[in-house]
């Protein structure tokens, strides 16, 4: 099978990469740098290797760099960001802070014909995120993009087929993006779309088959999509062998907990053990406000409960968990900047009592999720649901997290998920609501009132590493903003959030 090798230098969107290769058939692998070399790279029969973005400056000694072989092995090469810039530095040019500034977000891009740039209009958009830029060309290459503050927006060394662009060309704000990936994939290193998500799903489960053969594992079930999924996944490969857990911490939306116990228990037969621990975690979450704490609070208190839970149930091997790859880089994952951590990634203590944690989602994105989902035979309407974050509605209420607070948020959230519904609203790929910790005046009758401001967060994403807010129609914010403040008691005014991702992430917290 053809294959891609994505060597990680600790970019946000690297995996993303391999995300948008996969979706063309092509199986794509990602390293770590500094995993490989060169005659590892040329044993392994890659067809093409991609060279991701990163934080660094390529200049800068301590930043990750390349062995200079991998350049001559005669694989097709694309470096993107800080691979472009890595690339030219490595084969002899010259990279140096950009001279127009720093360019952040969508830029004009102005293209000539090459192999790479096949198909790509001579204008077109495409999305930068970068401070240095490429100042002198190494020997044997040649400029074919530029834009207003870029002179070197793409180059290449068609001989060697070497190519690299300042731009990133796998997020979907980059118009032509997917055009210049398959130009890569197939016109340069002539892979062959031989690779489906039905080989993951069988390679995974016999992978899990024989790694885990005798062994009883002990599932960290939320009930949400990743979990659902990674725990028929794993049900298919060691059957009874797995325990689910599903801790109802307290934070769950309106009415989830009776909901998952039905529709993976009884529905599909999988082993559920439900505790009930509102108390523990309310009172672990008192008087906390600072958004890193509660989610490690929670992840701390998550681990204790399946330790308990794993001591009354017997002999319990290793700890299962539905994580996905945006848990993972946001937590910070090689080389990369934590954006914040997850409870499912960065609340682990140092040692647990299991002998290890089984992640068998961990590489999807969330969309590759919900496929493996449906090839599985999951309902519907457990792999189609909104995704939710693993410490619940701790952090989507700013502030300390109580029973008043909680139970506001959950009617605001079900009615604002209601009206959506309702109205048959389209793009939507994640909606609920936030309850801010800042009060304001209101009226009700003659009447004033001091309450809770709610605000409604609504995204379109086809990846969750960038997100565009969705444009709602003014009369669905109008009616679910009338129920809200009319409906439930405590809120004075509800605001809509039009902030994409980047520069904000889809939750509040």
């Amino acid at each position: 099978m053809d294959k891609i090798l994505v060597l990680d230098f600790g970019g946000q969107y690297n995996l993303l990469i391999a995300r948008r290769v996969r979706a063309k058939h092509v199986y794509a692998e990602v390293r770590p740098f500094q995993s490989v070399t060169a005659e590892g790279i040329k044993a392994s029969g890659y067809r093409g290797i991609i060279f991701t973005g990163g934080p660094n400056s390529v200049y800068d000694a301590a930043s990750p760099h390349i062995d200079p072989r991998v350049l001559e092995l005669g694989i097709p090469v694309l470096g993107i960001c800080y691979g472009h810039q890595l690339m030219a530095y490595t084969a002899g040019g010259t990279v140096a802070p950009s001279e127009s500034g720093s360019e952040y977000g969508k830029a004009t891009l102005y293209a000539e014909d090459c192999a790479l740039l096949n198909g790509v209009p001579a204008e077109s958009v495409c999305w930068m995120s970068h401070t240095d830029g490429v100042r002198e060309l190494p020997e044997g290459f040649r400029i074919v993009a530029h834009t207003d503050k870029c002179a070197v927006a793409a180059m290449c060394d068609d001989k060697r087929k070497l190519y690299g662009v300042q731009f990133h060309p796998e997020v979907t704000h980059t118009e032509y993006g997917s055009r210049i990936l398959e130009n890569f994939v197939f016109g340069i290193c002539r892979c062959e779309a031989e690779w489906k998500m039905d080989d993951f799903i069988r390679r995974t489960v016999g992978e899990c088959r024989a790694k885990l053969a005798g062994k009883n594992v002990i599932m960290a079930l939320s009930g949400g999509v990743d979990s659902s999924v990674a725990a028929v996944l794993l049900h298919r490969a060691v059957g009874e062998k797995l325990t689910c857990v599903f801790v109802d911490h307290g934070l769950l939306r309106k009415d989830e907990g009776d909901f998952v116990e039905n529709a993976l228990g009884k529905a599909l037969g999988l082993r559920i053990v439900r505790v009930n621990a509102e108390e523990r975690f309310l009172s672990a979450l008192k008087g906390v406000t600072e958004p890193e704490k509660k989610r490690k609070i929670i992840g701390s208190e998550f681990i204790r409960v399946f330790e308990e839970e794993a001591g009354k149930i017997g002999k319990i091997d290793l700890l299962a968990q539905g994580t996905i790859y945006p848990d993972v880089i946001e937590s910070g994952k090689g080389d990369s900047d934590v954006i914040k951590s997850h409870h499912n990634v960065g609340g682990l203590p140092d040692r647990l009592k299991f002998g290890g944690i089984v992640e068998p989602l961990r590489e999807l994105f969330k969309d590759e999720v919900r496929e493996v989902g449906r090839q599985l035979g999951i309902p519907r309407e457990l792999v189609e649901r909104q995704p939710f974050p693993g410490p619940g509605l701790a952090v989507r209420i700013i502030g300390e997290v109580t029973r008043e607070k909680l139970s506001i948020l959950r009617e605001a959230d079900a009615v604002f998920r209601e009206e959506i519904d309702r109205a048959g609203v389209v793009g939507c790929s994640q909606y609920f609501a936030v309850l801010t910790d800042t009060k304001t005046v209101g009226v009700m009758g003659d009447a004033r009132t001091y309450g809770y401001t709610v605000a409604l967060r609504a995204v379109t994403t086809d990846d969750f590493m960038t997100a565009s807010w969705t444009k709602i129609p003014y009369e669905v914010l109008e009616s679910a903003a009338g129920r809200i403040t009319n409906e439930i008691k405590g809120v004075a005014r509800v605001v809509y959030d039009i902030t994409s991702k980047p520069p904000a992430t889809v939750e509040w917290e």
